[in-house]
């Protein structure tokens, strides 16, 4: 790590102009402007080095537990709503395979993004919720150039297509696509997977990061995207919306405002269509022929 004006990649800082709002992390440094990457949030940003402020321990510790509170109160509300699900599905399948044990067919994710650490993070949850992931690094450029080549491999359920993304004021209005530093990719790679499978049932997409242009999103294809009112959006908002799709039969329709309410941000950052679910039951149940055990994989494709 190559330190200028005493600020180094990789440190935690937070902006001056911002009141401290946010915490980021120096992604790179060039001559007195640093790109930043936001901790918790989606959200890429430049800021002169005058603006930045290192973040002192005694406060790092303090932001890390108010977030770590956050995350586990979705949680939680995550684990209450999937506890209900899981009964009403054991309730159905008690009566349509009363004679016979039952199985589910677990849903298939693609996690493509734009942050290494954002991933990784967002693996840690899958597994702890038990959804199968094949998670991927590639830049936002990159993805819609990539996609195509990971659908036809991997054939997922579900796709996620994130990374950062913000929305500059000076460079044009809420509705200019152009004003958006990552929305154009995100859109693109949405339309690349609708060439293939233009169904909006399969495979389910979500779209987005801070700030994103939502209606163009939608517009490509996306089933639920980021950001309505352009606001920022959690790093783990995704993978709730993904596990509220992933355990709801697939002949029930996903309401929207119950596949937004255990995520961080809510409708302010997150929006989307009428989807359908994707648990299917099965029977008989076989020991070690039908049911696939639990997994999740991350590939990093660095530039």
């Amino acid at each position: 790590m190559k330190a200028v004006n005493d600020f180094t990649t990789g440190e935690m800082v937070t902006r001056i102009s911002h009141h401290h709002d946010l915490l980021f992390r120096i992604a790179s440094i060039k001559q007195n402007q640093a790109i930043l990457h936001g901790e918790d949030m989606r959200l890429l940003a430049d800021a002169p080095l005058d603006d930045l402020v290192k973040i002192k321990d005694r406060d790092l510790k303090k932001r890390v537990k108010k977030q770590k509170e956050k995350e586990e109160y979705s949680y939680r509300l995550f684990r209450q709503d999937y506890q209900l699900m899981k009964e009403k599905r054991e309730y159905q399948a008690s009566d349509g395979y009363q004679y016979a044990q039952y199985f589910h067919l677990p849903a298939n994710v693609l996690h493509m993004d734009g942050d290494q650490m954002y991933l990784r993070k967002c693996i840690d949850l899958y597994q702890r919720i038990g959804l199968q992931v094949h998670g991927v690094h590639i830049h936002e450029k990159d993805m819609p150039l990539r996609i195509g080549e990971l659908v036809k491999k991997i054939q997922p359920n579900i796709i996620v297509i994130t990374g950062h993304d913000s929305y500059s004021k000076g460079k044009g209005e809420k509705n200019d696509l152009r004003a958006y530093r990552h929305s154009r990719y995100f859109a693109e790679a949405v339309r690349e997977v609708r060439t293939i499978a233009p169904n909006l049932d399969q495979p389910v997409i979500f779209a987005g990061a801070c700030q994103s242009h939502f209606e163009s999103l939608i517009r490509a294809g996306a089933n639920f995207a980021s950001s309505p009112m352009r606001v920022n959006i959690h790093a783990l908002d995704p993978v709730y919306v993904v596990a509220k799709i992933a355990y709801t039969p697939f002949m029930e329709k996903v309401n929207v405002w119950d596949a937004l309410r255990n995520t961080l941000t809510k409708d302010k950052g997150l929006g989307g269509i009428e989807t359908k679910g994707m648990q299917r039951t099965g029977m008989p149940y076989l020991l070690g022929e039908v049911e696939s055990p639990e997994e999740s994989s991350e590939e990093n494709e660095m530039e």
